[in-house]
């Protein structure tokens, strides 16, 4: 969990990086968008198995977390758009 956490803030730092330089970040931010939700649905989809059947209770945070985490993949542009963002730019 805390790899892909790492990973997502790196994608999300690389892009501002190109941003604060006066270049396009199309792709790196597309890249970060795309991998921070997804990475964010499986750490909250673990988290909820950590706690098992108690993971989905109110009663524990990560249930809203789990709530909140697949938001980021469908608000904003989701990760499918992300994804054609991404060949677009590749293959552009």
């Amino acid at each position: 969990m805390a790899s892909d956490i790492e990973a997502a803030r790196l994608l999300v730092w690389k892009s501002a990086a190109l941003l604060d330089k006066g270049q396009r970040n199309t792709l790196n931010a597309a890249y970060a968008k795309r991998f921070a939700a997804d990475a964010a649905m499986r750490i909250a989809t673990d988290a909820v198995q950590v706690f098992g059947g108690n993971g989905f209770n109110r009663e524990y945070p990560v249930e809203k977390l789990m709530r909140d985490a697949k938001i980021f993949q469908i608000y904003e542009g989701t990760s499918q758009i992300q994804r054609v963002i991404i060949s677009r730019e590749l293959f552009a």
